[in-house]
């Protein structure tokens, strides 16, 4: 629970009593790798902390090949926010690359975080804002960079993950298939 509050208090104030309500509506739990957060076709009803492990983002497109959207890992909150916020069934998938542990928000005890806590909206939009920060600087090279150079981008911001996903999932996420990425690897080592 340390380290949730932790990454909170670097986005607003908090007294001991809103902290306290912040652990009360607060869940541990775990999930194991390959499982789901949440699901295509189900609404989002809960909002994840990272303590241990990696998540990832996937959606299938129209022919039916799976895309990795992006990589989460420890210290990040993730929800599938659009379902979430719109209680409207989700288009993709938010699924544990890793065995997870984590620390679980229901959609009805984060609403009372925001209900309760005078300026909880006010850390929630800032933790979204270096979220979406975050999401653009991800996308960004994936767009204008050829395989070689996004793969190495990858390598120099996210040393921590190379290893800790599978690659056929590393591959989706660059837009390039498992074996332009094995090539990829063994030209640079």
């Amino acid at each position: 629970m340390e380290m949730l509050i932790e990454y909170i208090l670097q986005f607003g104030n908090l007294n001991q009593q809103q902290i306290g309500f912040i652990s009360q509506k607060a869940q541990e739990s775990a999930l194991k790798k390959g499982e789901y957060f949440s699901e295509a076709g189900k609404i989002a009803r809960k909002v994840g902390f990272i303590l241990d492990g990696v998540i990832r983002f996937c959606y299938y497109s129209n022919t039916g090949e799976e895309i990795t959207s992006y990589f989460m890992d420890e210290n990040n909150f993730f929800v599938d926010l659009n379902s979430f916020d719109n209680k409207i069934p989700s288009t993709g998938y938010v699924q544990a690359v890793t065995d997870c542990k984590l620390i679980v928000f229901s959609q009805e005890n984060w609403q009372e975080l925001s209900n309760t806590i005078v300026g909880w909206d006010k850390i929630v939009q800032k933790i979204l804002s270096k979220a979406m920060v975050e999401k653009i600087d991800k996308i960004n090279p994936l767009l204008s960079e050829d395989a070689t150079t996004r793969y190495l981008k990858f390598l120099e911001k996210y040393p921590k993950l190379t290893n800790r996903i599978p690659l056929s999932y590393l591959a989706s996420y660059l837009g390039i298939t498992p074996s332009s990425l094995s090539r990829i690897r063994k030209n640079i080592s």
